[in-house]
């Protein structure tokens, strides 16, 4: 059976507007620009789109796990229905411990056993240090995006994820 390359993508900051504070309104929840394009791109390239995303306002009683449906369903509709999965942790050490929430790898490594993810050819995109640990993990590569990291931060950074796109797109082409 042939191994899927993978491009795991964070939701708040990297898909959606990071409000710092839980996104789990529909009114509140914004696709960021570019994003759309960048999906596609990706998908044309081959690569399945699979999100991974910590959402510990259920285990606090914030929102409920329907409201982080309804937003994941709104973020399909203005995506065009591109990501093939949507893994999110409803956990937070503090009331329930799990190793589905980044930056364990749980979620990752139920997606590469169920779509013959192949690690080594795959990449993450995401926002925060413990994205990056998640995907280090189980062998993914990762890109650092945002403007609230400093140059050098991380080896791979980009400022959104349509340039994050870019730089998979450039690091993965084969020579002529």
């Amino acid at each position: 059976m042939k191994n899927n390359k993978c491009v795991f993508l964070d939701r708040d900051g990297v898909l959606n507007r990071e409000r710092g504070d839980y996104t789990y309104k529909l009114e509140e929840f914004e696709v960021l620009p570019r994003v759309p394009e960048a999906l596609a791109l990706l998908k044309e390239n081959g690569y399945l789109l699979i999100v991974v995303t910590n959402q510990a306002g259920v285990a606090k009683g914030l929102y409920q796990r329907t409201d982080v449906l309804a937003c994941h369903q709104k973020l399909q509709e203005s995506c065009n229905t591109l990501i093939d999965a949507i893994y999110y942790a409803p956990h937070h050490p503090n009331y329930s411990e799990s190793l589905s929430r980044k930056p364990d790898s749980l979620m990752f490594e139920k997606a590469i056993a169920k779509y013959n993810i192949d690690a080594g050819a795959s990449w993450m995109v995401g926002d925060t240090l413990r994205d990056l640990q998640a995907a280090a993990k189980v062998g993914v590569a990762s890109i650092l995006v945002g403007e609230q990291h400093p140059a050098q931060t991380h080896p791979w950074q980009a400022q959104d994820l349509w340039e994050a796109a870019q730089l998979i797109l450039q690091k993965t082409k084969k020579p002529a």
